[in-house]
């Protein structure tokens, strides 16, 4: 029978479960420990937990931020005081009020035993695109325990791979566009219940050619309201349009919105933004790393369409170098320098300082 759900289902049913605020069960081998996301944790559910050894699992990032030693490198086991409340628990987590109550300390760690369950949780969290932040309370029995209260169980080593989904093609169809009649979209479907992403093909590119492509990460601000905090909407039409001019092209609208973070945690870099802090100290603080996308699935789909050599619009080298290490050849860097105004000249000069733009 095959009606129970593989290893990439049973992912796919975590990230659901966290989203939701239900725990799961984390196991590395005869470790196993509860995972719950910070911020969709319950004050019931944390009341469950009184008398439990908890921990609050955050990033290295974070930990800065609040002046905890990570001991364990890229993460920091806050061990949860017995007063702590839920409120005390979503603080730790969320740093968009730091500046107006800041969390003090000292803060008591947890420095023995493994981490790899708690570095589970906050992978699982990331993927949910929720805080990366978890509380964990170890289980002697984690498949007892995941039977007895109907959770989601998993193995740290699924939560932790590095691979990304396969990407099965859905749909394609024309789409006369205004910068070309001849358009087609593409669908493509994550395995994992992931997002969807899409290609925009312009025209009739020669498969065998050197094709003009974008690879443009959704921006909901950017794209569809007119933000002027950023320049992705601007980036979006003109590459729309160079490719219309030259009559071929392929534009990749990757579902990964806030590099990757989510479009709530990107409000939630906004709003410190608003506090004088940096695109990049914004994600720090929020404990991610400057930039959680992952380009490997462009170039997938550029595999996919048959496509293996392009010539890049970006002003990022990091995306000419991911699309390399991916296997296809990148011919030529074709800057991209558009939709700057007063709004967004200081995030542009800090994509420039500290992401290596060249702008």
């Amino acid at each position: 029978m095959t009606f129970a759900p593989d290893l990439t289902e049973r992912l796919a049913r975590a990230r659901a479960d966290l989203r939701m605020g239900v725990p799961v069960v984390v196991c590395d081998g005869d470790v196993a420990g509860l995972v719950c996301a910070a911020e969709t944790l319950t004050a019931e559910r944390l009341a469950d937990l009184a008398g439990m050894d908890a921990v609050l699992a955050i990033t290295n990032h974070r930990a800065t931020t609040l002046k905890v030693a990570a001991y364990d490198g890229d993460l920091a086991r806050v061990i949860l005081p017995k007063s702590a409340d839920i409120s005390w628990v979503q603080a730790m987590a969320d740093p968009t009020d730091d500046l107006r109550s800041p969390m003090k300390g000292p803060f008591k760690t947890a420095r023995e035993g493994s981490a790899v369950v708690h570095r589970a949780g906050i992978a699982l969290t990331k993927a949910s695109r929720l805080l990366p932040a978890c509380v964990v309370v170890a289980l002697e029995d984690g498949l007892a325990f995941a039977a007895q209260h109907d959770l989601t169980r998993l193995d740290a080593e699924t939560a932790l791979a590095t691979d990304f989904s396969p990407l099965d093609p859905v749909i394609s169809a024309k789409l006369p566009l205004d910068v070309s009649e001849a358009g087609r979209l593409h669908i493509f479907r994550p395995e994992d219940g992931g997002e969807e992403h899409y290609a925009v093909e312009i025209g009739h590119p020669d498969r065998a050619a050197s094709v003009l492509t974008r690879l443009h990460s959704a921006c909901f601000t950017g794209d569809l309201l007119g933000s002027l905090k950023c320049d992705c909407g601007p980036q979006l039409r003109g590459a729309m349009a160079q490719m219309g001019a030259e009559g071929a092209g392929v534009l990749l609208y990757l579902n990964q919105e806030g590099r990757g973070i989510g479009l709530a945690n990107k409000m939630r870099a906004y709003s410190l933004q608003d506090q004088g802090f940096d695109t990049v100290e914004a994600n720090h603080r929020l404990g991610f790393a400057d930039d959680e996308r992952d380009f490997r699935i462009g170039a997938e789909i550029l595999r996919k369409l048959g496509f293996s050599q392009v010539r890049l619009l970006t002003n990022n080298p990091a995306k000419v170098a991911k699309l390399e290490g991916s296997g296809l050849t990148v011919t030529q860097r074709v800057p991209l320098k558009v939709g700057e105004n007063s709004h967004n000249t200081a995030y542009l000069a800090t994509k420039a300082a500290k992401s290596g733009h060249l702008l």
